[in-house]
């Protein structure tokens, strides 16, 4: 099920947390096994899936990282193992960070490296703000080519959150 229809909200980036943890709130205490102890054990199957049920919906919808994944998924355009198409000069830059990188030998080079690699990710959060401010009140075909965009983002996004990994290690080296 819809996590989005099963909460009774709008798919959205950016999803009231008050409004989430409410109806969080409001089906935890509806779906409580303990409340069912003596239904039938269909009943008490079906009671467990619906908390459940909840208790992924709100981990998923409270997570923006995950929120977008989720999303995304929805609209079939992040799938395990994808190999997204980003543009070249894009992974031209990644290809530069990673060799300096490779060739840090103190913290000094370690910090112009991070400093870079944290500006170009301050650059696609910004982009990524843009581009949800206003999803939810689009149409349907803007909403699909918004998610177009915005599926870059997160392979952007999951790009650089490898680089930065490598930065961590490699300042745990020195």
């Amino acid at each position: 099920m819809n996590y989005f229809e099963f909460y009774g909200i709008h798919e959205s980036f950016n999803a009231d947390q008050v409004a989430l943890k409410k109806k969080f709130y409001e089906l935890s205490k509806l779906y409580h096994p303990d409340f069912y102890a003596g239904e039938d054990e269909a009943k008490q199957q079906e009671i467990l899936e619906l908390s459940t049920l909840n208790n992924k919906a709100y981990q998923i919808l409270s997570d923006p990282t995950r929120r977008m994944e989720y999303i995304l998924r929805l609209h079939n355009l992040v799938s395990e193992g994808a190999k997204p198409q980003l543009p070249s000069d894009f992974l031209m830059e990644m290809m530069d960070i990673n060799e300096r990188l490779m060739e840090v030998e103190d913290a000094e080079q370690l910090a112009g490296v991070t400093a870079e690699v944290l500006a170009i990710e301050g650059d696609i959060v910004d982009k990524f703000a843009e581009l949800t401010k206003d999803y939810d009140r689009l149409d349907h075909t803007a909403q699909e080519s918004r998610l177009n965009k915005i599926a870059e983002i997160y392979f952007r996004q999951k790009y650089l959150l490898r680089i930065k990994e490598s930065l961590d290690t490699f300042a745990a080296r020195l």
